[in-house]
């Protein structure tokens, strides 16, 4: 008996140890997993930094790769002989190339940044920087054409190069300025609404009201007031006895009585009060 009893409890315990192991293993798991997860987040974010800085340290040596052939311009043009207008073409030449090589390398490394999971805010200051060296060295090169046009020295690839700069410089002004406008667009429609107050009658006229439902139907929008929400906070409704139809949260607004006795609607809170719907109506008599 005593040899069943010690059995018994040699089992439990040991099925109490493997069910405790067994427990653990969905939180080991688990753990793995995470830590797994976490391995690839930190991977990528190695990858996308190692990418970008690549991609940096291009765009520095062009600028030394130009710092360079400027320097060897400099030297041509204060030489003599007859090979230093060639010597001269070359190295312009080859300024413009790397410029614009520059160039593209700063546009494919904004676009990278905006891609990417990782906060580059010092690196998005270095592309700013850098853009500003580009419109440097393009003053640099149209000062060149001044000096050369005082010694008679006209270089046809210094005009190509400026006239070619100078249209990048424009269509990427003429390009943000178009962003620009984009974004005030879609600024004011976002803040944008409309309004309207009326009678029973007026509101069913418009058909603003249908069967006691409103906006149910292709009702009159020009018989809104549109106002700019940010702006726009109080609206008088020139009425004493005033119900708003529309649904907005009644923490975002309160509805007082002026001098006259008559509604005035007040918006304390015009994001929450605009979030459920960007058009207001009230019911006055």
């Amino acid at each position: 008996m005593k040899k069943l009893i010690g059995f018994v409890i040699l089992s439990l315990l040991s099925f109490s140890f493997y069910g405790c192991k067994d427990n653990k293993k969905p939180a080991e798991t688990l753990a793995f997993s995470q830590e797994d997860s976490l391995k690839k987040v930190i991977a990528q974010k190695d990858n996308e930094m190692n990418d970008m800085m690549g991609t940096l340290n291009e765009i520095q040596d062009g600028f030394r790769a130009i710092n360079e052939a400027e320097n060897r311009v400099n030297i041509a043009k204060e030489g003599e002989g007859a090979n230093r207008e060639q010597q001269m073409r070359e190295n312009i030449q080859f300024i413009s190339t790397t410029m614009t090589r520059n160039r593209e390398l700063i546009a494919k490394l904004r676009n990278q940044l905006q891609q990417s999971s990782v906060k580059g805010d010092a690196l998005k200051k270095a592309l700013d920087d850098m853009t500003k060296q580009l419109e440097a060295k393009n003053t640099e090169l149209q000062k060149l054409r001044v000096e050369l046009d005082a010694k008679d020295i006209h270089i046809s690839e210094l005009d190509e190069t400026i006239n070619n700069l100078n249209s990048n410089v424009s269509n990427l002004s003429t390009e943000s300025s178009k962003k620009s406008q984009t974004i005030n667009i879609q600024d004011q429609q976002l803040n944008t609404a409309w309004f309207v107050f009326g009678t029973k009658k007026e509101l069913r006229e418009q058909r603003i009201l249908m069967d006691d439902k409103v906006l149910q139907s292709n009702f009159n929008k020009s018989y809104f007031t549109k106002i700019d929400i940010r702006v726009d906070k109080e609206v008088k409704l020139y009425s004493k006895s005033a119900k708003i139809l529309t649904m907005h949260p009644s923490s975002s607004y309160t509805l007082e009585r002026d001098a006259n006795k008559q509604y005035v609607l007040r918006i304390t809170n015009p994001e929450i009060f605009w979030s459920t719907s960007k058009y207001l109506v009230v019911l006055v008599k």
